[in-house]
């Protein structure tokens, strides 16, 4: 059997600010833009990852999904605990300063860590926290 990611799924309340971030900050190419009764489905990804897609969704794209379940869902994405990514990079300090440039939160400057990569941390437009991690010499 061989398995690999294919997509991951991000919450985001405001897709142009997302869109901004992940592709004007980061990087990333926008693969797919799609709005459907209502909503809208955004796919950005790494250009060095053709086959990884980061699907940037409305919180609660449920249609079934209960006003209780829909207040909560926004409550968590406002404290940023309902996504995270970790993304690697070959520069943890340069990926640093050019993403703090842009203005995004930053949550951790780069530190080295205890199992062996050195990394930093940043809050994306919609609260998810993103994690550069760079793997240090063995």
């Amino acid at each position: 059997m061989d398995l690999k990611l294919s997509h991951c799924f991000l919450a985001v309340d405001d897709h142009d600010k997302a869109v901004a971030f992940y592709r004007d900050v980061l990087g990333f190419e926008v693969r797919n833009d799609v709005g459907f009764e209502g909503m809208r489905w955004v796919t950005v990804g790494a250009p060095s990852q053709p086959d990884v897609d980061i699907v940037l969704e409305p919180p609660a794209a449920s249609p079934d999904i209960s006003p209780a379940d829909r207040q909560a869902i926004a409550e968590l994405m406002a404290k940023g605990m309902l996504g995270r990514l970790v993304i690697a990079t070959d520069d943890c300090d340069a990926t640093y300063k050019q993403i703090h440039a842009s203005g995004a939160e930053a949550i951790q400057e780069p530190m080295d860590q205890p199992y062996g990569v050195r990394d930093c941390a940043f809050r994306d437009p919609a609260g998810n926290m993103l994690r550069f991690t760079q793997a240090r010499p063995r």
